[in-house]
């Protein structure tokens, strides 16, 4: 008998050859060095390429600051997982890729964005996009009515969502998104970081860009820092922000988009692994005599889970977070005295990360200073939990 509460099972297709993603994803799409007949492609990191006796460039490389032959190779995979028509571009960081959608945008522009996002990009929104004569609003993106509200049409030309949201994860409903933005004239973007394409597909639910931070999830070895963006048309707005990465050299560098294309290879069985330790986590976790709350949309008691089981396949995400006992003294005390999980940011390494998020993202911040962030790594589960367990237990004094 089926679980009613599972996400939903992606079909997979429309895919080259008509297999699956995870096929593909794990051959990175099959290709074969012609020379040497290598089932790994080499990492081209030539800065300057021949010209042809005609004085063109037949082989479509001049030079490497708008381009790369293994950039090429990872972006291919990603546009595919994405199901993106426009292809994909990656960039030198998250934050590179996600200013360039901003920076696409004309003077006088009217931008929605979610009041729960990655902070880093938040500030940078507060700070920058005034300069550059674009007006804002934030918004609860997972309350449909309010986004709806939020929007000027005519004049919003970008709604921005995160989806799961850091680091609250709350579920933004992609689809009525997509709707609302459009039927005023506006692009829905969504930061799918704490997704993934393994688990959402927003170009499919009707967004026309999908952004990552290459550095999380889909490099996933805490070595490689990384933006990508995706494409659902190629039209005039896709090809200034292509513009925007050549002139101003944000290209990823080709050594971490080699390591970039190594960890795609493994994207589905991380992601499926991670997935599935969160929930066990979140699930043992809600109730714990020292956790008040717990926060993952994979719980059937959450506010986003009915959104989430509708537009998430195959899990719920690797991110969780709770909030403790005690108040900030209690959440801080916990991070002090776990062994196994590692105090730093980021997420979605192999590792598990625990972080007392207020403390980073400062006044202003819609993070209670009762809350740790959880990004859910590979290791077991039952260490990570009784990790968890004997540190909150020993900050409240048991």
């Amino acid at each position: 008998m089926s679980d009613p509460n599972a996400p939903q099972r992606d079909p997979d297709t429309g895919t080259p050859g008509g297999f699956s993603r995870r096929s593909l994803a794990a051959q990175a799409m099959g290709r074969i060095e012609p020379e040497t007949r290598a089932v790994v492609m080499p990492l081209h990191v030539s800065t300057t390429f021949i010209r042809d006796p005609d004085n063109g460039y037949a082989s479509g490389y001049c030079y490497a600051r708008p381009d790369n032959a293994t950039v090429r190779e990872a972006e291919s995979v990603l546009a595919m997982l994405e199901g993106a028509e426009a292809g994909a571009l990656l960039f030198g960081s998250g934050m590179a890729a996600a200013t360039a959608v901003f920076g696409a945008l004309e003077p006088g522009d009217h931008v929605v964005a979610g009041t729960v996002m990655y902070w880093a990009l938040k500030r940078w929104l507060r700070e920058e996009a005034p300069r550059r004569g674009l007006t804002l609003t934030f918004v609860d993106t997972d309350d449909t009515e309010a986004l709806r509200a939020a929007i000027e049409p005519g004049r919003t030309k970008l709604v921005w969502i995160e989806t799961p949201g850091n680091p609250l994860w709350t579920v933004t409903d992609i689809a009525a998104a997509a709707e609302i933005a459009h039927a005023a004239g506006a692009r829905l973007a969504v930061d799918s970081t704490a997704a993934s394409p393994v688990h959402t597909r927003p170009l499919a639910l009707g967004a026309d860009i999908v952004m990552h931070s290459g550095t999380k999830i889909l490099n996933g070895h805490s070595d490689v820092v990384a933006g990508v963006l995706a494409g659902a048309k190629a039209d005039a707005f896709w090809e200034r922000i292509r513009g925007i990465r050549a002139g101003s050299g944000g290209i990823l560098g080709p050594f971490e988009a080699y390591l970039l294309m190594r960890s795609l290879r493994t994207l589905h069985l991380r992601a499926a692994a991670q997935s599935a330790g969160a929930l066990r986590l979140a699930e043992r976790l809600n109730g714990h005599p020292h956790v008040t709350h717990v926060l993952y949309p994979g719980l059937a008691d959450d506010p986003g889970h009915a959104v989430a089981r509708r537009q998430m396949r195959g899990g719920f995400g690797f991110m969780l977070s709770i909030r403790v006992a005690g108040g900030e003294a209690g959440a801080i005390a916990t991070a002090a005295r776990v062994r196994l999980w590692k105090r730093a940011t980021s997420l979605g390494g192999v590792e598990s990360l625990i972080e007392h998020r207020a403390s980073v993202e400062g006044p202003g911040s819609p993070c209670p200073p009762d809350l740790l962030r959880l990004s859910t790594g590979i290791e077991d589960t039952d260490d990570l939990f009784g990790d968890l367990d004997q540190a909150l237990r020993g900050a409240h004094g048991d």
